[in-house]
């Protein structure tokens, strides 16, 4: 009997504060119910995306980020150098600068094509990325929207390197060098290049964002969130 008045009057003691925690706790042990799993991935995908694209299409946001700065093509390392040789240090420079600031100008066109294959989603796609890897929902995106991406990235792309004066000696130097017998031929098509590092830039911040939407439980900015995402301590 002791006992019990014991418990009793330890449970009133507690602050209401301490009692809206014990009550948060024991609902966070339920599992979500289909569908708040379904609009958490959803929410969680429109999040991550419209995040990244906040990011990659800002001001020096391709150029000033080490991770997905699109430099001059690797294997056209020795096309830079005849170009610098040329005395076009500035236009090669400027050419680095347009190559990134046409990827971020195609970058803020990609929000209506994420939301468009998000809504498509089917209930098996909502489950594969609740269960998958940190990168299921990247690579959903990646399968759903690349070809989309490319369409209309591509024309945005090509007129900002049209702007830039070293475009003009690309192509000679390119097929010049690519005369030259047993070297590692360069593809001269550079709006490919462009298209294809813009691409994977962006599809590396939005990866960034979703491995932070699943570890971090900051990064769950909204209830629906929170539980799908932090049910089980993550361990789906």
């Amino acid at each position: 009997m002791r006992l019990v008045l014991s418990t009793l009057l330890a449970f009133c003691l507690l602050s209401c504060d301490q009692l809206n925690t014990l009550v948060e706790n024991a609902g966070s042990t339920l599992p979500p119910t289909e569908s708040e799993i379904s609009n958490g991935i959803r929410e969680a995908l429109i999040v991550g995306a419209k995040n990244a694209i906040n990011e990659t299409s800002k001001k020096n946001g391709f150029l000033n980020n080490s991770l997905i700065k699109i430099p001059f093509p690797a294997e056209a390392q020795k096309v830079e150098k005849a170009a610098r040789d040329l005395g076009l240090d500035a236009q090669v420079d400027q050419f680095i600068e347009t190559m990134n600031h046409g990827a971020e100008q195609a970058s803020a066109k990609a929000t209506d094509i994420f939301i468009s294959s998000i809504k498509q989603m089917t209930l098996q796609d909502v489950y594969d990325i609740w269960r998958g890897d940190n990168d299921a929902a990247t690579q959903y995106l990646i399968r759903t929207t690349s070809d989309r991406l490319r369409s209309e990235f591509r024309p945005i792309i090509k007129q900002s390197l049209d702007k830039v004066q070293v475009t003009k000696y690309w192509s000679p130097l390119v097929d010049n060098y690519n005369k030259i017998p047993f070297v590692t031929k360069v593809n001269p098509d550079l709006d490919e290049y462009v298209l294809d590092e813009t691409l994977e830039g962006l599809f590396v911040i939005i990866a960034q964002e979703e491995a932070s939407i699943r570890e971090n439980p900051q990064a769950r900015v909204s209830a629906i969130l929170q539980k799908v995402f932090g049910y089980n301590g993550g361990n789906f």
